[in-house]
């Protein structure tokens, strides 16, 4: 196939194709409205396939017409009536137009059988019917739920010749724009599987011609994106009715997609394919029974790790064995490329000079065609004695460089050792290892495979974004424990970047933690490009652990989470932020089944989030959370006697490193504040931020100055303080910075006087506290307290979020 030039005058509108299984029934065809309604891409290209078994009545009736059958006019009329009522159940009343429709082209159908010769046009007119009547009744469903909607029968644009069919791209090309000019703004039902040659006679496509029509409308449209809709989500580790064990591979390489299809795979066929690898369109396989149950992406690159990433079978498998004459080597290599003229490559073959054999291996379904063109270019072709051998199964490993990877190869054939083997071919390309058995049951051996293969250690990946007090401390953490997580966990770990302020490195084999700690020599890497340096990552999972507190790397998180990247943070911004903002990211984070936790962003090390989470799964109701959240206004308050102005004793903290470059970062709540949402949003309510009432200790005329002006000025702090803290004398109470949430949605952070025993006013300086109020305890609240910051504890919050992360892949 010629490689499809886009053409700039064209809009690049979605492709999306349902096959016969997605449009079985009246239900299958309402959920694929709901489908369509809910992806709002009004200029979509839907392209369908005939409903259920369709195609195969039409080829049914047909065969039963040739042979002089008389229960052809029966076959006719149970077709007529199930697509009757498969109408009149879809579209009710509504439905009458499209009736009347069908019974004018079941009389079209009854008199070609009768008065026509049944040519290969005629028989594919025939067949054609299917995708047109699926093509009408969808775009009528969805012009009846209001989205503008039209049925396009692609023998109008669609133009092919020759045998295999080739497509006149030019007129093809010329046709598709002038009819998607005349709907700008509406969804087109188009026809699959069949196309039209120069003189108007229906042409089809072959086996799976709908998923070939899809991407080759794709690249004529010059689309950005084709989904596939199918009854499965995309392509597995192993068939997954045979192989429990077998998981959805979210990714797969085109170069990985194409040799499973050539290897007869069900899901991927090898001409839908081509027109993805000569465009630019993306392809994703979905399922539209469970459209939440996760997609493949086929990606354009190869991937960077090695190895196998499937377990493929064909059960029913036929040899073709011809001998060969003159010269072997040549007279292999003509048939070879005579073959592949024809699409019609094996899925393995045996080259055996010695005997002058040669050996190809077939599915059923292609065998007795190929079979029949051998035996007809017999003469001509430098061989002899063709020989059908029925009774074999074929079972292969795919993946890039699987042939390479010595351990794998070497479970593959320990596997087969002992069957009835008849070849074993490694593919050419490195992508594929294949073995033809004699027929056998091969569950027991796919199983015993797919767990050799793929019970391994699952590689995570592991990037670092802050390399600050916080980074640093984790780093030390992470060399010390990671040893132990990796056995305890069966994982196996890679540092496998590192960004701060300065750029970063990134190392697909992993970085040094002697370097990364001692010698960082960081590239300059430009936002978002980084990004794309992690999309090919090679790791079945990758973590991000944002140890920053960079608004700018919060902006990334969707986009992180669309490439599957789990994330851990010590970063409160994400959430604590607007309810709009949060919300849409937790709603990213399940559409793509990402983790996301903040552990470490209240309470560091100690287990504040976790046991509110525990309260909650023990039928607990939240009713109130109050404490004292900051470590830097919990030193302050503590010491902050009247013996000394206040202004001193934040100056002192502020020398010893107790608060952040800017005290005001302290002094102002706003931390306390966005700890006070993340814990309320984790006990299960919906706090924005503009809903807290926040007392502020710095005053307006301190706000607007640099850092230098505030510290001169910084003696404006005492007077207010100080009469806060005569009032609370006044009362007979001590003074302390609370914060609090409760249940009727009341929410605050600043100042308060508390009684002289209360559970507040008596910690070690610099100490957090959490008061969690529920039913069960309401008169004597859980209270949890310890050292809420510190690079050391903060770190190990993080790691704790590692290993529980960890633990859930």
């Amino acid at each position: 196939m010629s490689s499809f030039q886009p053409d700039p005058g064209l809009h690049r509108r979605p492709v999306h194709k349902f096959g016969g299984s997605s449009l079985a029934d009246s239900a299958c065809f309402h959920r694929v409205a709901g489908i369509i309604g809910r992806l709002q891409q009004p200029d979509a290209l839907v392209v369908v396939s005939a409903s259920g078994k369709t195609t195969n009545r039409l080829i049914e009736l047909l065969n039963l017409f040739t042979s002089g059958d008389s229960a052809a006019p029966e076959a006719l009329s149970g077709l007529h009536a199930f697509q009757q009522g498969l109408i009149e159940s879809t579209l009710g009343e509504a439905g009458s137009e499209l009736v009347a429709a069908l019974d004018d082209d079941i009389q079209t159908i009854a008199s070609v059988l009768e008065h026509q010769r049944l040519d290969e046009y005629t028989r594919n007119q025939i067949q054609s019917f299917g995708e047109l009547w699926s093509s009408r009744l969808l775009a009528a469903l969805l012009a009846g739920q209001g989205i503008p909607a039209a049925s396009l029968d692609a023998r109008r644009f669609l133009q092919v010749s020759g045998t295999p069919v080739q497509v006149d791209e030019a007129v093809s090309r010329r046709r598709l724009a002038e009819l998607l000019a005349e709907h700008p703004d509406r969804i087109l039902v188009v026809t699959g599987f069949i196309a039209a040659d120069s003189v108007g006679r229906t042409r089809l496509l072959g086996r799976n011609g709908s998923d070939f029509s899809a991407t080759l409308l794709a690249a004529l449209a010059d689309s950005s994106h084709t989904t596939i809709w199918s009854d499965v989500p995309g392509v597995f580790s192993a068939d997954p009715r045979r192989v429990k064990e077998a998981s959805l591979l979210t990714r797969l390489s085109l170069p990985e997609a194409a040799e499973l299809a050539r290897l007869g795979s069900s899901v991927l066929h090898s001409r839908t394919l081509g027109p993805v690898a000569a465009s630019r369109q993306q392809l994703m396989l979905r399922c539209s029974y469970h459209p939440d149950d996760g997609h493949t992406r086929i990606l354009r690159q190869a991937r960077r790790a090695q190895g196998a990433r499937i377990v493929t079978s064909v059960d029913d498998t036929v040899l073709l064995e011809l001998s060969i004459l003159g010269n072997y080597q040549a007279t292999v290599e003509a048939l070879t490329e005579w073959l592949g003229r024809r699409e019609l490559a094996p899925l393995a073959s045996k080259c055996r000079p010695d005997s002058k054999l040669w050996q190809l291996a077939y599915t059923r379904e292609q065998a007795g065609q190929v079979f029949e063109l051998l035996r007809d270019h017999q003469p001509a072709g430098g061989f002899e004695g063709l020989q059908a051998k029925d009774g074999y199964s074929l079972l292969a490993l795919v993946g890039k460089g699987v042939t390479e990877q010595a351990e794998q190869c070497l479970h593959f054939y320990h596997a087969l050792n002992e069957q009835p083997l008849e070849f074993i071919q490694p593919g050419k390309n490195g992508l594929s290892l294949v073995a033809v058995v004699r027929k056998m049951v091969l569950d027991p051996l796919l199983i015993r495979l797919h767990q050799s293969l793929f019970s391994r250690p699952k590689r995570v990946g592991l990037v670092l974004f802050g390399r600050g007090n916080i980074g640093q401390a984790w780093l030390k953490l992470y060399r010390q424990q990671k040893e132990r997580l990796e056995q305890e966990l069966n994982v196996a770990l890679t540092l496998y970047g590192v960004f701060d302020s300065s750029g970063a490195m990134l190392a697909s084999q992993g970085l040094e933690l002697e370097q990364v700690l001692d010698d960082f020599q960081p590239k300059r890497v430009a936002w978002p490009d980084w990004l794309e340096d992690l999309e090919e990552h090679g790791f079945d999972s990758l973590i991000a652990l944002d140890l920053t507190a960079s608004d700018g790397l919060v902006q990334y998180y969707p986009a992180m989470v669309q490439q599957h990247i789990h994330l851990i943070a010590a970063n409160k911004l994400a959430g604590a932020a607007e309810q709009d903002s949060y919300l849409r990211l937790k709603q990213t984070l399940s559409e793509h089944k990402v983790r996301f936790l903040s552990n470490a962003t209240v309470g560091a090390g100690l287990p504040v989030q976790s046991s509110l989470r525990m309260l909650q799964q023990s039928g607990e109701q939240i009713s109130a959370i109050s404490g004292i959240f900051s470590g830097t206004l919990s030193w302050l308050f503590q010491h902050f006697d009247g013996s000394r102005p206040f202004s001193e004793l934040v100056l002192q903290a502020w020398r010893q490193g107790l608060t952040e470059p800017d005290p005001r970062q302290d002094l102002n709540g706003q931390d306390v504040k966005r700890k006070l949402v993340i814990l309320a949003r984790e006990a299960g309510f919906d706090l924005d931020p503009g809903q807290v009432r926040l007392d502020t200790l710095v005053p307006e005329s301190l706000a607007g100055l640099d850092k230098g002006g505030f510290i001169e000025r910084i003696q404006e702090l005492d007077q207010p303080l100080a009469e806060a803290l005569a009032r609370a004398r006044e009362q007979g109470g001590v003074l302390r910075h609370v914060a609090r949430f409760a249940a009727d949605g009341e929410a605050s952070v600043g100042l308060a006087v508390l009684p002289v025993d209360h559970a507040f006013a008596h910690l070690r300086p610099g100490d957090n506290i959490f008061a969690i109020e529920t039913q069960h305890y309401r008169q004597n609240p859980l209270v949890i307290q310890g050292p809420g910051a510190g690079r050391e504890v903060t770190a190990a919050a993080v790691q704790a979020d590692v290993w529980s992360l960890l633990a859930r892949l």
